[in-house]
């Protein structure tokens, strides 16, 4: 495929309805949602309360299937950092949402720091004892042992520039931890313009393996990349629920499981989890 040619059309299936083109970088093997809307417009993209990553709340099916697997997950994401650092330490979550996971990692003996731009998110995170600051650019001249962005990268309009910070927020033989959704996953192929993980226009960008390495080198050393494995069954129900508008599908289910089974050999997940390390460049 060529570059700068639309890879797919897909639309935002949860506020606007509008349609939006997904653009190939062939260099990068990643694709760039357009337009983008600007960064004064971005904000009313997420103001629905269905955008269940901005709430606490059980209210149907998918956000209870959502908060049950988010249980899981910070009890996963707790120890692999632990695992990465070797012990606990100082901690920023950038897109920290409602603060669960820095909460989990708080209790667990880290000293947690977070930035979460949505007023919402940010005053359920305070009412849970945290203090997250609006911007990255507040924590300018700190370091830390480990930095994470678990789905958050793909929304962040200022793409280089945030990458430009990560390096100087990171300690030497610190850790950056990137989860993002991946675009040449089973269940994006066969779902196309209904995958709801491409989740236009909130998000920005669309990766790939080769797309996260290289725009992390050589400030970071790619270590391990791990699978999500629920983010394909969470991820297939709500495409189902866009493609034939039912709230739940037994097909869905299948076709998450299927994903992952092609996942083992393909070694093409879902979304995947990039460990990285901070060199001394």
């Amino acid at each position: 495929m060529k570059n700068s040619e639309t890879f797919i059309t897909t639309k935002d299936y949860l506020i606007s309805k509008k349609s939006f083109d997904l653009v190939y970088n062939a260099n990068l093997e990643m694709l760039r949602t357009n337009p983008q809307p600007n960064t004064d417009e971005l904000y009313k993209y997420y103001e629905s309360s269905e955008y269940i990553s901005h709430t606490d709340e059980r209210r149907d099916f998918f956000s209870r299937i959502y908060q049950v697997v988010k249980q899981w997950s910070l009890h996963k994401k707790t120890n692999l950092i632990y695992e990465l650092n070797g012990s606990a330490g100082d901690l920023l979550d950038i897109g920290a949402g409602t603060g669960e996971f820095l909460k989990s990692a708080e209790e667990k003996g880290w000293k947690v720091f977070g930035v979460e731009p949505n007023e919402g998110a940010k005053k359920r995170a305070i009412n849970k004892g945290l203090d997250l600051k609006s911007s990255i650019n507040e924590f300018e001249g700190k370091r830390f042992d480990v930095v994470t962005l678990w789905h958050v990268l793909e929304h962040i309009p200022n793409l280089e520039d945030t990458i430009s910070q990560l390096t100087h927020l990171v300690k030497t033989d610190g850790t950056l931890i990137i989860a993002v959704p991946n675009y040449r996953s089973f269940d994006a192929k066969y779902y196309g313009k209904f995958w709801a993980a491409y989740d236009v226009p909130r998000h920005l960008w669309h990766f790939s393996k080769k797309s996260i390495e290289k725009l992390f080198q050589p400030a970071f050393i790619l270590k391990e990349i791990k699978p999500m494995i629920f983010d394909s069954f969470y991820v297939s129900l709500l495409s189902e629920k866009y493609r034939t508008g039912k709230k739940f599908s037994v097909k869905g289910i299948w076709i998450g499981l299927l994903s992952n089974l092609k996942g083992i050999f393909t070694k093409e997940f879902s979304s995947h989890i990039y460990c990285f390390k901070k060199g001394d460049n």
